[in-house]
């Protein structure tokens, strides 16, 4: 997420590339401007430091009860979706969400104008050569209610609606899995064939707390603060169980890691850990990318 703005897009590009990493990751929040001069900018500065732009991390509210909201929100996802073509290229991915829970919004309503407006939107990703990936998400840093699809059974509602498997499908993050309160593996199973890229993030318990008390919530606690942010491999999720599952169905995707929260060491230790996991895994097809949304990221490619 972006809460504040401490250094330019530029600045993060230099610093990731000293990262040893293959990619670099965008989220709307770095980009100050969106004119074309500026963007054509922020490409040739990724280029020039040898890195893929493989995702932008856009955060539309599709699930806003005031129907002018929601017309702005399409929109905005159409002018990140034009932006992710001319920096990433052909292929490259633009994150979606379903929008926030807002009160009084029923399931049913929610899902529908959600999918309608990512419906709406596949015919430029077509045009552009693009994918929309609809992440299973927590929460914005911009937004005052948690997602709309946090609960497994409406992001798979959502998701089976929208059946084009081209242009459009799930960024999965196992750690938001468990900020929902279900197993990262488990739920994995259930999207697999709709991933088209993923976030590597981990989690573990503070002093005190247990997974079992965490779950009690039913998939409505979002980031619990009995959760804390660390090194990829070392939190409580199940990364043979998931990376088994991936190669097992043949995925090729990229594999962002989220991480950073508590310094470069930690982010370089996630980069390493992924290395490892590339070549036992991937047989070493992957690459490696930094991902600039929420905080500092680093990201892999498998292919």
């Amino acid at each position: 997420m972006v809460l504040r703005r401490t250094k330019t897009v530029f600045e993060w590009i230099d610093e990731a590339a000293t990262l040893g990493v293959d990619g670099l990751e965008l989220h709307t929040g770095f980009l100050w401007e969106t004119g074309d001069d500026y963007v054509t900018k922020v490409g040739e500065a990724i280029a020039a430091a040898g890195f893929a732009m493989p995702m932008m991390c856009a955060s539309p509210d599709f699930t806003h009860p005031d129907a002018d909201v929601r017309a702005r929100e399409l929109d905005a996802q159409a002018t990140f979706m034009r932006i992710t073509a001319a920096v990433g290229g052909p292929g490259a991915t633009c994150r979606v969400l379903s929008g926030q829970a807002h009160p009084g919004v029923a399931v049913e309503q929610g899902l529908e104008w959600a999918g309608d407006a990512i419906r709406s939107l596949l015919p430029l990703a077509a045009e552009l050569g693009i994918v929309l990936a609809v992440e299973n998400h927590y929460k914005a840093s911009t937004w005052k209610y948690p997602e709309f699809a946090q609960r497994p059974e409406v992001f798979r509602a959502l998701v089976d609606s929208i059946p084009d498997r081209v242009h459009f499908g799930v960024q999965f993050d196992p750690s938001n899995a468990i900020t929902a309160g279900v197993d990262s593996a488990e739920f994995l199973e259930t999207v697999v064939d709709r991933v088209v890229t993923m976030q590597a993030s981990d989690r573990h318990l503070v002093n005190g707390a247990t997974l079992d008390a965490l779950r009690l919530a039913d998939g409505t606690i979002g980031y619990s603060p009995d959760l804390a942010h660390g090194v990829v491999g070392q939190g409580l999720n199940d990364y043979d169980r998931i990376f088994a599952i991936l190669t097992a169905h043949g995925y090729d995707g990229w594999i962002s890691i989220e991480d950073g929260v508590n310094g470069t060491d930690e982010l370089r230790a996630s980069v390493d850990f992924l290395k490892a996991a590339r070549e036992r895994w991937f047989g070493g097809s992957t690459a490696v990318r930094v991902d600039s949304h929420e905080r500092a990221k680093a990201a892999a490619a498998a292919g």
